[in-house]
């Protein structure tokens, strides 16, 4: 192949070039023929450039953004998502206690009702203690109440701890409480 064949030009007059062996020729002054536009520097001895031999650094780099990725981010996410776990199914505890207790609602009105409706209900629902009181009216008075008072609702109530592994104390709380109500009459 010689020189004339090497070379194709296009529409607008440009030469373009199709060999691998005249195209240090085409990129004169635009840089080498890997697209580095500073100039290439070996060391003695060697072929290998200082520009494209950097393989290493990543490799090198790379222990220490895990490290920091795993104990900035992923840590405390576990302890975000324990407490937030822990408090799911503290609710739940809750919510399966309210909806056991529509079933046997207490009167509101006679306090050996309201004594007996505690008694009978369980003391632990899923491993978490639960409390449970009886309110009247709007500002919420402890039962028990006036036959008037609307509405009757009854607070379930329980707690949990947590031990966070990073995080302190003063973002994830220690001991947790948890509180749900639900209207009877």
């Amino acid at each position: 192949m010689n020189h004339k064949e090497s070379f194709i030009s296009d529409h607008r007059g440009k030469i373009l070039c199709c060999n691998k062996a005249f195209r240090p020729r085409c990129f004169k002054g635009q840089g080498n023929a890997k697209g580095n536009i500073v100039t290439e520097r070996t060391l003695p001895g060697n072929s290998t450039t200082l520009l494209s031999d950097q393989r290493g650094a990543v490799a090198l780099e790379m222990p220490a953004v895990v490290l920091f990725l795993m104990m900035s981010l992923l840590v405390p996410l576990a302890d975000v998502a324990i407490a937030g776990f822990r408090f799911i199914s503290a609710h739940q505890a809750l919510r399966d206690m309210g909806q056991r207790t529509q079933y046997s609602t207490p009167d509101a009105t006679d306090p050996n009702s309201i004594s007996n409706w505690k008694s009978s209900l369980p003391t632990t629902v899923d491993g978490y203690p639960i409390s449970a009181k009886v309110y009247c009216g709007d500002p919420g008075t402890e039962a028990p109440c006036a036959g008037t008072a609307w509405p009757k609702y009854y607070i379930f109530e329980t707690s949990f701890t947590l031990s966070p592994m990073v995080l302190p104390v003063s973002v994830l709380c220690r001991t947790c409480t948890v509180t749900y109500s639900e209207r009877f009459q």
